[in-house]
């Protein structure tokens, strides 16, 4: 017997937290679409953001380190995937909609640059005068404009509560700025979870990628809670050596502390605040999904310490600066030789002005093209 959507959304309902958002309570699309035969609406979100340009250009996008540093290391893809895990992961949990939680993860960088956020430093300090540029808003213009793979319209038309999700991220580095999506109002628990989600994968990747690279020491990590709390749970002796077994180890222990902590907690506050409607999410003074307060001071000093010892690096410092002067001299003179740009490229200045083009040109950019684009001109000796 086939399952039709219609019972997906039946089983929803009697399955799913009275806080959870529903897919039949979705507030829609912008342009009407014909429900499909077996899936919800956040599951054709989930569709259509992994069959995007913009999603598989993540592969050579950079999370800490560029591309041309290692094969082994994160890209904004595999750090994707890490976030839609761990997502899904909260989301069953918390008997939230696991579709919605994965379709935003798998949205929710779709707007970065090359070059990690340097890059989109960059871009925001040379767009300062032309609207600025922020990588929420960039990811909402891809699936709201440019990806075109429709012909009735523009855009992937995804749901209301997908694209609210991706213009209410936040993290440590990100602001949600939600304007026409209820700016005043929390986002909805999935909204929520995908914020932890993103927090958890990228806290514990990079000091993966960071013990690999041999840019942080095990030895470096002595005075960190988290990182002795873990040592002792797992029994590893240091002074005997810091295997890539056990390197293995300590990321996953970590990764569970985290989204155990996570859940609980939030769970806590849930119960403790009669949650039991998704409005009543929208309508909380904070965010519900939170971590117990011991976890969030030692969350703070993992932080503090990557901040200073790997992504202060000199070597990062280093692959940053050139980034920078790569994307402004590309950026500079396509702006002042508009026709350097591909044909379908130039069309665009029909409606749109020079900077607002370049600048989607330049973000669309994986680091490899970038480099390429740089070497054919501005390298006499390359071929264009």
């Amino acid at each position: 017997m086939l399952l039709w959507r219609e019972e997906l959304e039946r089983q929803e309902v009697e399955r799913l937290a009275p806080y959870a958002m529903k897919s039949r309570d979705s507030r829609g699309r912008e342009f009407p679409e014909d429900e499909h035969t077996y899936r919800t609406p956040y599951q054709r979100d989930r569709d259509r953001v992994i069959h995007t340009t913009a999603f598989r250009r993540l592969e050579y996008k950079t999370q800490v380190f560029i591309i041309i540093e290692g094969d082994y290391y994160r890209t904004r893809l595999t750090h994707t995937i890490e976030v839609a895990q761990i997502g899904r992961t909260i989301a069953r949990a918390l008997r939230a909609n696991e579709d919605l939680t994965e379709a935003i993860c798998l949205a929710h960088d779709l707007g970065h640059g090359p070059f990690g956020h340097s890059g989109e430093e960059t871009l925001d300090q040379l767009m300062a005068d032309h609207g600025g540029f922020d990588h929420n808003h960039q990811s909402l213009r891809i699936v709201e404009k440019l990806e075109q793979r429709f012909p009735e319209f523009y855009g992937l038309n995804l749901s209301w509560e997908v694209r609210e999700g991706i213009m209410k991220h936040e993290s440590e580095y990100d602001r949600g700025l939600a304007f026409s999506f209820d700016p005043d109002k929390r986002g909805t628990l999935e909204c929520q979870i995908v914020n932890a989600a993103d927090e958890i994968a990228y806290s514990t990747a990079d000091l993966d990628d960071g013990l690999r690279s041999g840019m942080i020491t095990p030895d470096q990590l002595s005075d960190v809670t988290l990182w002795r709390e873990v040592i002792e749970e797992l029994g590893i002796n240091l002074s005997i050596g810091f295997s890539e077994m056990d390197r293995h180890r300590v990321i996953r222990r970590l990764v569970g502390k985290g989204v155990t902590d996570l859940v609980q907690a939030t769970n806590d506050l849930l119960i403790a605040n009669n949650i039991q409607s998704v409005d009543d999410i929208r309508n909380m003074p904070s965010n519900v999904v939170t971590y117990s307060e011991a976890m969030q001071t030692n969350n703070r000093e993992l932080k503090d310490f990557q901040y200073e010892n790997l992504y202060r690096h000199w070597r990062v410092m280093r692959m940053a600066s050139k980034a920078r002067r790569f994307l402004t001299q590309l950026f500079v003179l396509y702006v002042e030789e508009p026709r350097l740009l591909p044909w379908e490229t130039q069309a665009r200045l029909e409606n749109e002005t020079i900077h607002r083009v370049v600048c989607d040109y330049a973000a669309g950019m994986t680091d490899r093209y970038a480099l390429q684009e740089y070497q054919k001109l501005f390298d006499p000796m390359k071929r264009v």
